[in-house]
């Protein structure tokens, strides 16, 4: 995966998020399923920048970036607590 490709996910996500929202503001889907789904895409999106910035640490120290892989979304999760 490159960084675009990355980047790509990332709007993605927050374009998803963003409709979900004004679905909510519309009554198309309730406040438990929106946040259901919005809790979701958080964690994508934490794994997913997560990814980029050790790509992007890798390319910096001369590192191949391709040998970032994603981690687990548990483990990007515990480094906010």
């Amino acid at each position: 995966m490159k960084d675009d490709d990355i980047l790509t996910r990332i709007n993605g996500l927050i374009a998803e998020e963003h409709e979900l929202r004004a679905r909510l503001a519309a009554g198309e889907v309730s406040a438990e399923d929106e946040n259901d789904r919005i809790v979701s895409l958080e964690r994508a999106l934490d794994q997913c920048w997560d990814l980029l910035r050790r790509r992007r640490a890798r390319r910096e120290f001369g590192e191949d970036p391709r040998d970032a892989a994603p981690r687990p979304i548990d483990e990007v999760d515990s480094y906010q607590q």
